[in-house]
């Protein structure tokens, strides 16, 4: 896995000041780009973003002038890291999860279930709510949530979850997921043809989940219910879905033509052709496309055989396969995706940044980042659109 360049060692042996002041060629931000910046970070929190000939500067701790700034990156869709499976990791694990996500610059995600045996999801979720309601790690991204993926999916485009565990969805075993996570699931995927998926989609908004419909063969009428009982999203868009037929659209056409749902997308070279990516971004546009990686523990380890909650995966180069020969998650995290998407659509940084950041939050309904009393976090891309490093909450790692 790529690592940050190194920063200038100056940079590094800095005095401590609660205050400080970062300056940088350009800030770009969910509502355009600022040039000149000049922003004033108290106590790891943004205190004022001003212009640089609007700001009257007597000190400036950090200078990066040949650098654009960007919000750090949230993603919704993630599975694990450096050996480490949200599914079965312990807190002490998930804590390590959370630094190596900080150091690829992300600086919030929303550990994701696989489909799994009942009492083993209850267990994971209980676990991730021990992590999230126990804080911050100090050098480490925010788990902003959990993300159910499974078991409500269909068995048709279930991809690498177990057939054996995939269950029907109601609002009864939701409402037992919900309880183990002690009310911490934010996102949930789910096929809305299934019985009782409308009903359940239904009771998930109740509660505030956001819902996205994925692993599914979904028709359009069945897609359309879905949205109308509340879904917002599609996972993985293209991916786990009936293909786009011109008499039977199902989700990805419903998806690509409506301009009020979001549309995930994996952009590791592998899931989604250069030729698909840039017409998801034409469909969807900077508002709607989120930017994801469906990111196993296997990111960042060798070629060998992995796990992926309890399915077995071989990772090869970028493939991730399952013993079935089915094409599995990623082993890229976020700031790769970036660096692809920027590769294969040649869209400005700033577009690059939103679809990692600005639309995945606004989807889940999470604060704005980039305003005063938002927290101090910073991906720096050089000229060339390099990540040269990352802040968080006011500190440089």
């Amino acid at each position: 896995m790529n690592r940050p360049a190194t920063l200038p060692l100056l940079l590094l042996l800095l005095p401590s000041v609660v205050m400080k002041r970062l300056a940088a060629k350009a800030l770009a931000t969910s509502s355009g780009v600022m040039q000149d910046p000049v922003i004033t970070i108290d106590d790891g929190r943004i205190a004022r973003i001003a212009n640089r000939d609007e700001e009257t500067v007597d000190r400036v701790d950090y200078e990066f002038s040949d650098c654009t700034l960007t919000a750090g990156f949230l993603d919704i869709h993630f599975h694990g890291i450096a050996g480490h499976d949200v599914m079965n990791a312990p807190v002490e694990g998930l804590g390590e999860v959370a630094r190596h996500l900080a150091r690829a610059g992300i600086n919030r995600f929303l550990p994701t279930t696989v489909t799994a045996a009942l009492d083993d999801t209850l267990i994971a979720l209980e676990n991730m709510a021990t992590f999230i309601e126990a804080g911050t790690v100090d050098d480490g991204a925010q788990a902003a949530g959990i993300h159910i993926e499974g078991p409500f999916l269909s068995h048709g485009k279930r991809g690498m979850h177990p057939a054996e565990f995939l269950l029907p969805p109601s609002p009864e075993l939701l409402k037992r997921l919900w309880e183990a996570s002690r009310g911490n699931i934010r996102l949930m995927t789910i096929a809305p043809e299934l019985p009782g998926a409308l009903e359940t989609i239904r009771y998930a908004v109740s509660l505030g989940i956001r819902c996205s419909v994925g692993h599914s063969m979904a028709t359009r009428s069945e897609t359309l219910a879905g949205i109308e009982a509340g879904a917002v999203s599609a996972t993985h868009t293209f991916n786990a879905m009936r293909p786009l037929d011109h008499r039977e659209p199902g989700i990805l056409g419903v998806v690509l033509d409506r301009d009020d749902l979001y549309a995930e997308l994996i952009c590791d070279g592998m899931h989604v052709a250069p030729e698909m990516v840039r017409l998801w971004l034409k469909a969807k546009g900077p508002e709607r496309a989120i930017l994801i990686t469906d990111c196993l523990a296997a990111a960042g380890m060798p070629d060998g055989t992995y796990k992926a909650g309890g399915t077995v995966v071989r990772i090869k180069g970028l493939a991730c396969i399952t013993d079935e020969g089915t094409l599995a998650g990623s082993i890229i995290t976020l700031d790769r995706a970036v660096e692809n998407f920027l590769q294969m659509t040649g869209a400005p940084l700033a577009v690059a940044a939103r679809l990692a950041a600005s639309n995945p939050a606004r989807m889940l309904g999470l604060p704005e980042e980039l305003v005063q009393g938002a927290w101090a976090d910073f991906n720096l891309y050089g000229p060339h659109g390099e990540r040269r490093g990352t802040m968080l909450r006011g500190v440089l790692l």
